[in-house]
């Protein structure tokens, strides 16, 4: 895995994405960038606009969670500007916390991050009624 900082050449190539609501504990960041940092698309970082320290480690669900398929509500739905027929077009990403090994990797499966790639406006979602963990173990993708 290669390290990836944000640097001025990066914002002027990159699209700014705009989270609609704050991730939660972060609420004076808004403008992140979706960074990849290998070169099979498995892994990302989602780097703060204005901090360049403030970075999140994010996965695509299906290469490690095949069967998670999170249920999107209106509210969300209203919140990212986006009607139910477009639902299919939304980037899902899980938050990764990074462990000491592999096996102690996790992903959030109960707040995963929503992305809408047309108007690039995001939103992490608490997933209500479920059992889905905060902390799953990050399974080795197929």
């Amino acid at each position: 895995m290669r390290s990836t900082t944000i640097s001025e050449e990066t914002t002027t190539t990159l699209p700014v994405i705009e989270f609609v609501t704050p991730l939660p504990g972060f609420p004076r960041h808004r403008s992140f960038m979706l960074v990849r940092l290998d070169d099979d698309g498995l892994l990302y970082e989602l780097a703060s606009v204005d901090d360049p320290e403030l970075r999140f480690v994010v996965v695509p669900p299906a290469p490690f969670f095949p069967e998670y398929t999170p249920e999107v509500s209106e509210e969300s739905l209203e919140l990212l500007g986006i009607t139910a027929a477009e639902v299919d077009q939304l980037l899902t990403l899980l938050v990764v916390t990074v462990g000491s090994t592999p096996s102690r990797t996790t992903a959030n499966l109960l707040a995963p991050i929503l992305i809408d790639p047309v108007r690039l406006r995001a939103l992490q979602v608490i997933l209500a009624g479920t059992d889905n963990p905060v902390r799953a173990p990050l399974r080795s993708a197929a």
